[in-house]
Parts: structure tokens; C-alpha cells; sequence
């Protein structure tokens, strides 16, 4: 997502982030059910999927990858700066209610999500497939449009899930089963792939929920080569967006000066208890450069660090946004 797209609360759906595993299935929507395996198994129509009640849902949704390329030594995966993020307006229809009929035990260990994209990863051929523990689906939807239309190919047509604050890798696209397991899920996206470890040996900790993150738009106009943003000495807006998957946004800092120094900026828009808040703040913006900074605050106590913290896979890097800008 281009960082000016920060000035949307709900970001175009061309400039949403994506991330595709395999390749985008091409589905025949009349053809496609859910199949869904619970004490009984259910297969349902996209048509039966609308018939139900429906509900709409905004959701800030991030690469777990989002900063990779910021962390040194680097490491082999997408080279992600900071524009791995995105939120849209879902619509469908809630999860919990359909596990409930096909007659879930609460007792069971895991939910998985088997999409109907495949491909290899890691030296293993397999379907994409990303299992839950049942406490964090409460508030998951089976999403069928986004942004009032129907759902683009390549964000999971005809049916994705949506899992409000967690990072994007839990969200599976093209969604084609369900089944509700007895026993931790140990399929390599679970089992090897996205877990904070330190070498290959380590089985480390699985990622879950987005850590806090503030982005600014980059004021002023861009470098076309270095990237750098040249902006005109004076009175000048700094926004951006801020979230966390933990809680919500409570507090946004902005520092001009490197750091030196921080204030608070105001909170703005709010679209939504899963999405993230805007903010904005003013700055009087004098000749020479300047760094800008900007952190944010949940209400749980989150915050971000000044730099990242080297890990295998890259992931979960919410170290502060540093933005150099030439005043004239």
C-alpha cells in the first residue's frame, strides 16, 4: 500500500497489500462450496453462505512480514518496507454461528482453514491452511465482499476469512473447509512457518496478534530516486494511522527532530473497535532536515521500539517509522 494512502480510512482496494502464497485459484463460483466438518459436516452454496445473516466488518489487516527489509542482517523472504497494510469494510457472515450447527465441541483443541490455493513451501507440497485455537474466533468472519462489492480474485474469491486483529497470514483466502480438531494442527504453515525463532533448530513462538504500529503519510513530494520528501519552510499537517492488534490505539507521539523531543498528536477518525485510528498533528517546519518519528500507544500498554529485533523469518517488526525530510 503506498504510505499516502494512509489519508483513506478505508484503503481503495488496488492499493490494499497483498500477499499470495501460491498462485490465485480461478473459481467457479456456481461449483464452489464450504465444506464445513464439525460433530456433522455441512456443505454450503456461496448462495446459502447469503441467505444467512450478515454483518459488516472494518479491518486493519498487516503483513507479519511488514518491515523485513529494515532488519539487518536481512534475511530471504518478500522485502517488505512498511506498506505491507491495509484496511478494508468486510462483508458476510459471522463464523461462530455456522461452527455452532455443524455441533463444535467447545473442547476441541483447534480450528482449521484450508484455502483452495496450493503450491510448495519450506520442500512440502500443500494446500494453504492455517488452524486457530477456538477463544480466537469470537469475532471471525466468512467474508464474501469487500468495500461494498464482491470479494477480487486475488483477496480470495469467492469466500476469505477475516480474523480481526491478527496478522494477515491467519486471514486465508480462498476459503474451502473448515474442521474442527482434537489436537494442535501440525501442518507446516502452524508447525515451521511464521514463528519467532532465532536458527532453523529452534521450534520458537508462533505470531498471533499485530503489535502496535503508527505510520505517517510522508509529507511533502518525493525524490524520484532516493525517495527523499522536500517540503517548503511553514505551517504543514503530519497524519497517518495507528493500530494494534492487542487493544485498542490510546495514544500517537510525533518527533521532528530525531527524536530529541516528542508530542502528542490528536486521534481522529475512528471506523471502526478492529480497525486503526487516524491522527494528525501540525508542524512548523523550518530550513535544514529533519527526521520525523512517530509511535504508537495501545491500551494495554503497547508500544514500539526504537529498533527492530533480528529474527529468522523477519516478522513482527514494528520499530519506529523514521522519515528524512529536506525543508527549503
Amino acid at each position: 500500500m503506498p504510505l499516502e494512502a494512509l489519508r483513506f480510512p478505508i484503503t481503495p482496494i488496488g492499493m490494499h497489500y497483498l500477499l499470495i502464497h501460491f498462485d490465485v485459484p480461478i473459481v467457479d463460483a456456481a461449483k464452489w462450496r464450504l465444506e464445513v466438518a464439525g460433530q456433522t459436516t455441512l456443505s454450503l452454496s456461496l448462495d446459502a453462505l447469503r441467505a444467512r445473516p450478515a454483518v459488516e466488518l472494518v479491518s486493519t489487516m498487516e503483513c507479519a512480514g511488514n518491515g523485513r527489509a529494515l532488519i539487518e542482517p536481512r534475511v530471504e523472504s518478500q522485502p517488505w518496507l512498511q506498506e505491507a497494510v491495509g484496511t478494508a469494510r468486510w462483508r458476510g457472515t459471522p463464523l461462530r454461528p455456522l461452527l455452532d450447527e455443524a455441533g463444535v465441541d467447545d473442547a476441541g483443541s483447534e480450528v482449521l482453514f484450508t484455502g483452495l490455493d496450493r503450491g510448495i513451501d519450506g520442500g512440502e507440497e500443500q494446500s494453504y491452511a492455517r488452524a486457530l485455537p477456538l477463544d480466537a474466533i469470537d469475532d471471525a468472519l466468512l467474508a464474501y465482499e469487500m468495500n461494498g462489492g464482491p470479494l477480487p480474485p486475488q483477496h480470495g474469491f469467492p469466500l476469505r476469512l477475516v480474523v480481526p486483529g491478527w496478522y494477515g497470514m491467519t486471514n486465508v483466502k480462498w476459503l474451502a473447509r473448515i474442521d474442527v480438531l482434537d489436537a494442535p494442527h501440525t501442518g507446516y504453515q502452524n508447525a515451521k512457518a511464521y514463528r519467532m525463532r532465532q536458527h532453523e533448530e529452534e521450534e520458537g513462538v508462533p505470531l498471533t496478534r499485530m503489535l502496535p504500529r503508527a505510520l505517517m503519510a510522508p509529507p511533502g513530494i518525493p525524490d524520484f530516486f532516493t525517495r527523499e520528501r522536500r517540503i517548503q519552510a511553514g505551517e504543514h499537517v503530519v497524519e497517518g494511522r495507528a493500530w494494534s492488534g492487542h487493544a485498542p490505539v490510546e495514544q500517537v507521539e510525533v518527533s521532528t527532530d530525531g527524536g530529541a523531543t516528542w508530542r502528542d498528536a490528536e486521534l481522529t477518525d475512528d471506523v471502526g473497535p478492529h480497525a486503526w485510528r487516524g491522527w494528525r498533528t501540525t508542524w512548523s517546519a523550518k530550513r535544514g532536515e529533519h527526521e520525523l518519528l512517530c509511535r504508537a500507544y495501545d491500551a494495554a500498554g503497547n508500544s514500539q521500539p526504537e529498533a527492530p529485533q533480528w529474527n529468522l523469518g523477519g516478522y513482527a517488526n514494528n520499530a519506529l517509522q523514521r522519515v528524512r525530510v529536506v525543508v527549503g
